[in-house]
């Protein structure tokens, strides 16, 4: 299972180019804890241009015992927190076995970069958590791992988030936004080197799906049949973070805390309730495409995530980029679905490579670091 590092090819070719390929597992785990996603990529590098593959991927669902550790984790006793981190770093490296197993992947894989699953986040205490031993990945898969890959840029006074800019930068460079709805909603501006979480997303309409026994609202089909709370998304749209200047993020607690107490203020529908949070987050989308401009006739935005399957959430989205003339891409599935995962590979491999792969223009550090740590399996 152990792949040889010298596996990373250099290929030789006319006028003395060379390129650099690396295959790597990327793991991201996110706030809506719909599962594990796991994406085997191949990322290539010629003269500092980076393309990619995605060559096998999956999300590998969490059990309810453990979607309620993780949602839990910050609020146990120091012992059982620590005893958490590495029993998940254990159960990551198993599910990177069987992965590696299923596609018979044996000595394709050069190291895994994880990004762990966040469950404390106050960077303006220098502060940053995100659970999943890298030290237990590595032993249990034989394999070298690398992982904490926000703490770096917390150190130096970031924000620790987004962290994804680099990838968007080196791989989706020909749009102009990207923006990936997860749990939380964050974009990227390519032309000003800004990125920050703009709202609270996925984890918000998933909580309120999850009131009428389903695990998610698909294709958006109950807030299509809700009725806009005017009240309600003044209240929502008035919160003091969405007048922030970045860099900014939010904590899981800090995103649930924006929406749910005002949501809740009244007896309203599920459905009503989750038309409305719809409408928030097209409204604080076109709110940031707002403040920044992109001074071109037709612009494009790149839209990733769970949320870009959300039919209804997406027409509420493009309907409020409309008069910005930002057009809204979605690429294929497994693009939409292991964005983040590829990232964290490309991450990690730049953190293999010793280079730059967190920026402070986007986090507010105090400079560019070479995040993450390497543990050799």
């Amino acid at each position: 299972m152990i792949a040889e590092l010298s596996n990373c090819r250099i290929i030789k070719l006319p006028n003395y180019f060379y390129t650099m390929v690396y295959k790597v597992i990327g793991l991201m785990s996110g706030s809506s804890l719909d599962g594990l996603d796991v994406a085997h990529v191949q990322l290539e590098e010629v003269r500092g241009k980076w393309s990619y593959e995605i060559l096998h991927a999956e999300c590998m669902p969490y059990s309810d015992k453990w979607a309620e550790d993780l949602r839990r984790a910050a609020d146990v006793h120091v012992s059982d927190f620590l005893k958490l981190h590495t029993r998940y770093g254990r159960y990551l490296g198993e599910r990177v076995n069987e992965f590696i197993e299923k596609y018979n992947l044996g000595h394709n894989v050069h190291f895994i970069a994880s990004h762990g699953h966040t469950v404390f986040h106050e960077p303006q205490h220098a502060t940053t958590g995100q659970i999943g031993d890298g030290a237990a990945i590595a032993a249990v898969t034989g394999l070298p791992v690398i992982s904490d890959l926000r703490a770096m840029d917390v150190a130096l006074g970031g924000q620790g988030a987004p962290i994804v800019p680099i990838g968007d930068r080196l791989l989706f460079g020909e749009f102009d936004y990207l923006l990936n709805i997860g749990g939380i909603a964050n974009i990227t501006v390519q032309a000003s080197a800004v990125a920050f979480d703009v709202c609270p997303a996925n984890q918000i309409l998933n909580g309120l799906a999850e009131r009428e026994g389903k695990t998610m609202d698909e294709g958006g089909a109950m807030a299509a049949q809700g009725i806009l709370l005017p009240d309600v998304l003044d209240r929502l749209n008035s919160a003091g973070y969405y007048k922030q200047q970045p860099p900014k993020s939010l904590s899981n607690e800090t995103a649930r805390d924006l929406v749910f107490p005002k949501l809740l203020e009244a007896e309203h529908s599920v459905y009503d309730m989750l038309h409305t949070v719809v409408h928030h987050i097209a409204d604080q989308v076109a709110n940031a495409v707002q403040q920044y401009p992109h001074g071109k006739e037709q612009a494009k935005l790149l839209a990733t995530g769970g949320g870009a399957f959300n039919t209804f959430l997406m027409m509420e989205i493009e309907k409020a980029l409309a008069p910005y003339n930002v057009t809204v891409v979605v690429p294929d599935a497994n693009v939409v679905k292991y964005k983040e995962a590829l990232v964290m590979a490309l991450i990690g491999t730049l953190r293999w490579r010793e280079e730059v792969n967190v920026l402070s223009s986007v986090t507010g550090a105090s400079r560019d670091s070479v995040g993450g740590a390497l543990w050799l399996g």
